[in-house]
């Protein structure tokens, strides 16, 4: 039998995964179960796992699993036939930290800037291979749904097709956003906003580095 906190809390991380996949904060645990101190959630979680309800998940920033539900007895309802009873699919609530590496132009191309910083990551958003994260400057791709500040989610990769949208590094010192597209014996990366013209370069001068695989925003 859980105490009504416990209870709450397992229903709230359960929605919570259904939702989005991600398990929520602390934070965000403490003011929906209206508690004074993280300390509280933690010994909630903690009491949920000696029970067997939630499990915590090694190597991943915020994860956690809800291994089964408390059963509804308080309602006294009985319960639905077989045939009606909803099926709650197993969350995706691993997060991957992949690589950050600075900001790259949606518009004119600017550096790419190398960094150490990781970004977290639903890993449903990612498919197979090897991935990294540039934050997204400018308004060039903004038709696409880009828009100046997301994280663009780059699966890497060497080769495009046409049509595809890529990080192409120009000249080995500029990298840019944009669709990917032979024309004749030129690369042409064009923008998805009308205000700004397509770029043509030697295949010589255009290296692929990747592959959009998604973008992630953050809203204030």
């Amino acid at each position: 039998m859980l105490t009504k906190k416990q209870h709450e809390l397992i229903c709230f991380i359960n929605d919570r995964l259904a939702d989005t996949g991600v398990s929520p904060s602390f934070e965000e645990m403490k003011e929906a179960l209206d508690l004074k101190s993280k300390s509280g959630v933690h010994r909630l979680i903690s009491a949920l796992e000696e029970r067997g309800f939630l499990k915590r998940l090694p190597n991943r920033a915020r994860a956690l699993e809800v291994v089964k539900m408390p059963e509804r007895t308080e309602t006294k309802q009985a319960p639905a036939p077989a045939s009606t009873r909803r099926i709650v699919p197993e969350p995706a609530n691993d997060v991957v930290e992949v690589p950050l590496h600075g900001r790259i132009a949606a518009g004119v191309p600017i550096e790419a800037i190398e960094g150490a910083s990781t970004l977290p990551v639903p890993a449903a958003l990612l498919g197979s291979g090897e991935h990294f994260a540039l934050e997204v400057a400018g308004d060039s791709m903004v038709e696409a749904g880009i828009l100046d500040g997301d994280f663009a989610l780059i699966r890497k990769q060497d080769v495009a097709r046409d049509g595809e949208i890529v990080v192409a590094l120009i000249e080995d010192s500029e990298a840019t956003l944009k669709y990917f597209r032979r024309e004749g014996a030129m690369i042409r990366l064009d923008p998805a906003n009308r205000s700004y013209d397509p770029q043509r370069y030697a295949p010589a001068q255009v290296r692929v580095q990747g592959k959009l695989a998604g973008i992630l925003r953050r809203y204030a």
